[in-house]
């Protein structure tokens, strides 16, 4: 995200000398999940953040594929997913390629003992239910109900809840999670088409500076391992930052729907871009109001792309049987569209409430053995008369 943001005490000139209170330098860090080629932040350490000293055996946390490549419309039961104490554990993937992994997580402890840091993927962490703090070095991002956390790979984080009911959408991004280019302007400010602008975006507040020794546990995740490295000093020992690479937080409910006479298609609601996949939010809208228009959704062939639909809150009038926490999967290669009976039910409907987050991937996704068993087997037969 291109947007310049500071917080702390930083000094005039970049990679110039920066000394504490006692003569000693601070030690600068840059960080970009891109080389030196894209968006970086510096970070300004108390201590070095090199100082490793313990290394331990990784755990394999990969996605196991379920072994069902019969080639049809899914759907699952994501608040089947039981709630763990641990935030690690809790995290289930149920969808997967290899360009992103869609989570499950139904968290009841904050993560406060030890700290996680994805080294391979950008997390769009959805809340679904439940609020709190996501504490990083950057500073504090408070979130609730409806909050898309975007947390850039490399980011060492500590995620605090209020209470024990939490339920999270979680999306892995192996490349890194952007705006669309179409609401950009050439220099990176959001367009008046937009539907969100950077009054929206929400950044990382009250830098909290940690000065401690000890030993502190990073559970790093690499190429589907989970390493446990112990640093020397608190991960959060920053005295300022500044740049355009930083954790944010944007609200479901602050995007804008783009509405029009007849039925507009599903790119009106993207919100984050990545490497081939998007990520759209359906938000209660006005409908179309071309006087003969049909709110309900055309049929639609998805030949190029799977389409996740994660069910979120509100009246889905397209669907039946239709739960909070319901994921629907329809893969590239057949066609899908609205359920028997919606077509004609949703003509003269004024607006919606409908709430949901979309993934559509241009890669085939797998199901994992945790989605199997929340499967809905009789989901592909809804469309029979």
């Amino acid at each position: 995200m291109a947007h310049y943001h500071s917080l702390g005490s930083i000094p005039h000139k970049r990679h110039t000398q920066y000394r504490k209170p006692d003569g000693n330098l601070y030690s600068e860090q840059l960080f970009s999940t891109e080389g030196f080629s894209s968006n970086y932040s510096l970070l300004y350490h108390i201590h070095p953040p090199t100082q490793i000293i313990k290394a331990e055996e990784p755990t394999d946390v990969s996605p196991v594929a379920a072994h069902d490549n019969i080639l049809k419309h899914r759907s699952y039961q994501g608040f089947n997913i039981k709630p763990e104490a641990d935030y690690l554990k809790s995290r289930k993937i149920v969808l997967f390629n290899n360009d992103v992994q869609i989570s499950l997580a139904a968290p009841t402890k904050s993560l406060t003992d030890s700290f996680f840091k994805n080294a391979d993927a950008d997390e769009v962490i959805f809340v679904h239910e439940g609020e709190g703090v996501l504490k990083t070095q950057y500073g504090q991002l408070k979130f609730s109900y409806g909050d898309y956390l975007v947390v850039p790979r490399g980011t060492i984080y500590q995620i605090h809840f209020n209470g024990e009911n939490n339920r999270l959408f979680i999306v892995e991004s192996f490349s890194p999670v952007t705006f669309p280019k179409r609401y950009l302007s050439k220099y990176g400010q959001l367009l008046e088409h937009a539907p969100f602008c950077e009054r929206d975006i929400r950044k990382p507040e009250n830098l909290e500076t940690i000065d401690q020794k000890g030993e502190f546990l990073i559970n790093t995740k690499k190429k589907g391992l989970l390493y446990p490295i112990t640093y020397a000093n608190h991960p959060f020992d920053v005295v300022g930052w500044d740049g355009c690479e930083y954790p944010y937080a944007l609200s479901i409910h602050d995007f804008e729907p783009i509405t029009g006479r007849v039925h507009q298609p599903p790119p009106v609601h993207q919100t984050f871009d990545a490497h081939n996949f998007v990520i759209c939010s359906f938000c209660p809208r006005l409908y179309d109001y071309h006087p003969q228009a049909i709110p309900a959704p055309y049929n639609h062939s998805n030949i190029d792309s799977d389409e996740v639909l994660y069910y979120v809150d509100g009246d889905f009038m397209s669907r039946k049987h239709v739960t909070r926490g319901m994921i629907t999967l329809h893969p590239a290669g057949i066609p899908h569209g609205p359920h028997p009976g919606a077509v004609e039910k949703s003509i003269g409907k004024k607006e919606t409430g409908e709430l949901a987050v979309m993934v559509d991937t241009f890669h085939p996704l797998k199901m994992t053995k945790d989605a199997q068993g929340i499967e809905d087997e009789g989901y592909i037969m809804s469309w029979a008369e």
